[in-house]
């Protein structure tokens, strides 16, 4: 997909002099203006606070914890020194034969161009590929010019919230900033938009201090003014690579799927990070386990060591107990730096090896870290989260009426949006999970509330996202041709529901929990047996389960959504 983003100048902080020593910083942000209106102004309370939680942010969107082989640049330099001085050698002794040869002939020798032409050519293009990958390991400001977009930014009528995504697309991150972090507020435009940002503004955001007044504004200026006249106006044309942008909404359709929710102390917190800071697993698992259950302490788990950390100041609010695990632990350092700012945090948890999403505390803001299910698995549907939440179809009336829900207001309970559109809870969660896929809608976790917010400038289709998952479709196709046989459906006292039955031949069987959710099955393809339930259901289960609870499965989805109409 391709976007446009235009800006009349570069966002920067500007050091103003005032009565005595002191100089007060207004952070200037520009806006994009090939998009909507946006503007928002006001003195922060808190800059230490602000600058600690976007430098987090920040260090989310650069984290690139993907496999990168060991740095051999001085050793492999000595080698090609060596080379060199041999081939030094070899050149003079070629260069007195080839004189001694050129005197006894009638006419001087051509050069040999060709070889020596393909050779050099090679060791050029070779050598510029190696340039510009150390350019990425080690020249951030240049680097910073791959990442795919800039900073999005909403201006909400209670708060503002900072979104973007990592290099490596395996995580996210959203600053949420209450309204009332800010003093004397002026020149507010709510919307959203994506802000100038480059590495320069980072390293000005290190000089925010708690003696200084710092003023906050998102500049609508530009709006205003013939920009292609400014000299400073830039206009840059980028091409969203399809995994970004499919990734990034599937953030989005993770969160406002049912999670549980898992209170951490901030010592808990600190423990983990700690440990992990000194330790390094020497073999597998490299897991965070959760050991829970309703009422007693969580208790947090750290693989292959079995580090346990017992939360006693934080009981376990679900209403059944399990062990969950999560992979990709290594992500969670970018929340060191908040140590001594957290109140307290939150999990939200899917199940094992599911996304899940770290939310801090700092008081009148809060940082969403939202993880893959582990660290090399992206969200481009490797997680198959739309598979394991049980099928229900949504009618385009539906997403119309919910769309025009937040017309009046851009922030709804769940709760008020069924309401307002008098459909069935089933109905209206599987429409907003569909909403929140294509941009349109994002789950505020911490508050419980849907706000309204387009993630692109314009609307985002589902073909743009990516195919169908051929698993999905081809289940489809097999309930369609009626080669499903359910032998075993049976619902346990303590709400567990076991299936059994015969899907092309197969014997297949399944567990889904009390919500409806896939949470074992066992099958003899091979799509099963290279990742199970992980990389997404496989036809043969995706089919059972259809069979076995209608196309809409309303009694289970009506019980796997009401957390969403809680609180």
């Amino acid at each position: 997909m391709q976007i446009t983003l235009a800006y009349y100048r570069r966002s920067m902080i500007v050091s103003n002099p005032t009565q005595g020593n002191t100089r007060n910083i207004s952070i200037a942000l520009a806006p994009n203006l090939k998009r909507e209106r946006v503007g928002f102004g006001g003195l922060l309370r808190r800059p230490m606070r602000f600058r600690e939680a976007i430098c987090a942010l920040h260090d989310v969107v650069i984290s690139d914890l993907r496999y990168k082989p060991k740095d051999k640049s001085a050793y492999r330099a000595y080698q090609e020194q060596q080379r060199e001085r041999e081939a030094a050698l070899r050149r003079g002794a070629t260069r007195a034969a080839r004189k001694e040869a050129v005197a006894r002939l009638p006419q001087p020798v051509p050069p040999d161009l060709e070889p020596r032409f393909r050779k050099l050519r090679s060791i050029y293009w070779n050598a510029r590929q190696e340039y510009a990958n150390y350019l990425a390991r080690h020249d951030p400001e240049l680097w910073r010019l791959l990442l795919p977009c800039d900073p999005v930014i909403t201006v909400a009528e209670d708060v503002l919230f900072f979104e973007c995504f990592s290099a490596d697309e395996s995580s996210y991150g959203c600053l949420t900033v209450d309204r009332d972090a800010f003093d004397a507020e002026r020149k507010v435009y709510e919307g959203t938009t994506n802000v100038d940002y480059s590495w320069g503004l980072y390293e000005h955001f290190q000089k925010l201090r708690s003696y200084r007044e710092t003023r906050f504004q998102i500049d609508p200026s530009g709006f205003e003014v013939q920009t292609h006249q400014g000299g400073e106006y830039r206009e840059e044309k980028i091409d969203l690579p399809r995994s970004w942008l499919s990734g990034f909404m599937q953030v989005q359709a993770a969160q406002s799927l049912p999670l549980r929710r898992v209170p951490i102390s901030r010592e808990g917190l600190y423990n983990v990070l700690a440990f992990l800071k000194r330790h390094r697993p020497a073999r597998s698992p490299r897991a965070l386990r959760f050991d829970l259950e309703p009422g007693k302490p969580v208790t947090l788990v750290l693989e292959p060591w079995e580090k346990r950390f017992v939360l006693h100041t934080t009981p376990y609010p679900g209403a059944r107990a399990e062990s969950i695990r999560t992979w990709g632990r290594d992500r969670l350092r970018v929340l060191a730096r908040l140590m001594p700012l957290l109140d307290h945090a939150d999990v939200y948890l899917l199940g094992t090896g599911l996304p899940s999403f770290w939310v801090a505390h700092l008081g009148d803001m809060r940082l969403t870290l939202g993880l893959s299910g582990w660290t090399a698995n992206d969200w481009t549907g490797s997680s198959a989260l739309d598979q394991l939440a049980p099928p229900a179809e949504v009618s385009q009336r539906l997403l119309t009426d919910i769309t025009a829900c937040f017309l009046e207001r851009k922030a709804l309970t769940f709760e008020q949006i069924r309401q307002k559109t008098g459909a069935a809870p089933p109905y209206v969660a599987a429409g907003l999970n569909r909403l929140a896929l294509l941009g349109q809608v994002i789950h505020d976790l911490p508050a419980n509330l849907y706000r309204s917010r387009s993630i692109m400038p314009t609307e985002v289709s589902a073909s743009q996202l990516g195919p169908e998952n051929p698993e999905t479709a081809a289940a489809r196709q097999i309930v369609v041709k009626s080669q499903v046989r359910v032998d075993r459906d049976e619902r346990r006292p303590d709400g567990l529901h076991i299936l059994e039955g015969q899907v092309q031949g197969k014997g297949i069987e399944l567990l889904l929990d009390a919500d409806g959710r896939m949470l074992r099955g066992k099958c003899t393809c091979s799509h099963h047996f290279k990742g199970g339930l992980r990389r997404g259901p496989c036809r043969h289960l995706q089919s059972l389960r259809t069979v076995a609870l209608g196309s809409i499965a309303q009694p289970n989805l009506e019980r796997w959504y009401e957390v969403l109409s809680k609180e």
